[in-house]
């Protein structure tokens, strides 16, 4: 039998870099540092910038306005630039999708007091796997982000469900809220088209700033510590003085529709929580009872209707 020598083939040429594909993310070499940023999103996406392009790990990153000092060095505060902000915002797309790179704004809006490190860690993830992660639930990061996100999903659909209206004077539809999470950014788009034709504000008496609509834009308001309003409720003085014959109305409507045998409180409190009954009408104290007017009912005599 003759001798068999393996065939040695000549390795494979490596195929050229696609357009857009993304290179190996550095490896953070440099001494770990305290970041400080400005508190906005933009600004956190800069600071991503510069821990990648300085190859230095975070060992925090605080807002300026909430920073605490380290024990051996002062923070290295990083000013805010667009445009590094715009470019790490799209390159996030060569390592997940559009979905999961939502998630990381929800998770800022979400308030959290670790959420810069968070969206690090869940990055940094990202630029070192060759796979999505934003399946991989094995990892505690991952975990926290989409946890993080179904708790802001649940927010923005519950404040686009009970926020109520008040009418005042200037044909101005306002509303004050106070939700856990910073959500004004996410339901702006929803009050914005189903409100087109009349102007509306928007508070979050929490963070102190509000969505204004003047039928042509929505815009982010603040007003002045004296112009903020003090409660969900709104002067007297200052309503549509059709605005309480609304609000009897509603109650009068919901009072009719409830049916008192089918009332089950604990599924109401899970769809409703106790905490959102503040900005509804159907749920303040009865002042009065809505009574039709008996001498404008219609007429029982056909002759005597008009049709």
């Amino acid at each position: 039998m003759p001798n068999l020598t393996p065939l040695r083939r000549p390795a494979p040429a490596p195929a050229p870099p696609t357009a857009g594909a993304r290179r190996p993310a550095p490896v953070l070499s440099g001494a770990p540092r305290d970041y400080t940023y400005d508190g906005t999103f933009e600004g956190l996406l800069t600071v991503l910038f510069t821990i990648y392009e300085g190859k230095a790990a975070p060992n925090s990153i605080q807002p300026e306005a909430t920073v605490q000092g380290g024990l051996f060095a002062p923070a290295a505060p990083i000013e805010t630039s667009e445009a590094l902000a715009a470019r790490v915002w799209d390159g996030l797309l060569k390592t997940m999708d559009a979905e999961a790179r939502t998630r990381l704004f929800h998770v800022f809006l979400s308030e959290q007091p670790d959420r810069e490190l968070l969206i690090f860690r869940y990055v940094d993830l990202a630029l070192r796997t060759p796979v999505d992660i934003s399946t991989n639930y094995a990892d505690a990061s991952v975990r926290r982000v989409q946890h993080l996100a179904q708790q802001m999903f649940r927010e923005k659909h519950r404040m686009e469900a009970f926020v109520r209206f008040e009418k005042t004077t200037d044909d101005l539809f306002h509303a004050t809220i106070e939700p856990d999470f910073d959500v004004l950014p996410l339901i702006a788009a929803h009050f914005t088209k189903r409100y087109a034709d009349q102007r509306w504000l928007i508070y979050d008496r929490r963070r102190h700033y509000g969505l204004y609509y003047d039928l042509t834009r929505t815009d982010v308001v603040q007003f002045e510590a004296t112009q903020a309003p003090k409660s969900t409720q709104l002067s007297a003085t200052v309503l549509d003085e059709r605005e309480p014959l609304f609000k009897l109305l509603w109650q009068a409507y919901f009072d009719h529709v409830n049916i008192p045998e089918r009332k089950n409180l604990k599924l109401h409190r899970r769809h409703m929580p106790l905490r959102y009954w503040k900005y509804l009408s159907e749920k303040q104290p009865r002042e009065m009872r809505f009574e039709p007017i008996k001498n404008k009912r219609p007429p029982v005599d056909p002759n005597l209707r008009l049709e």
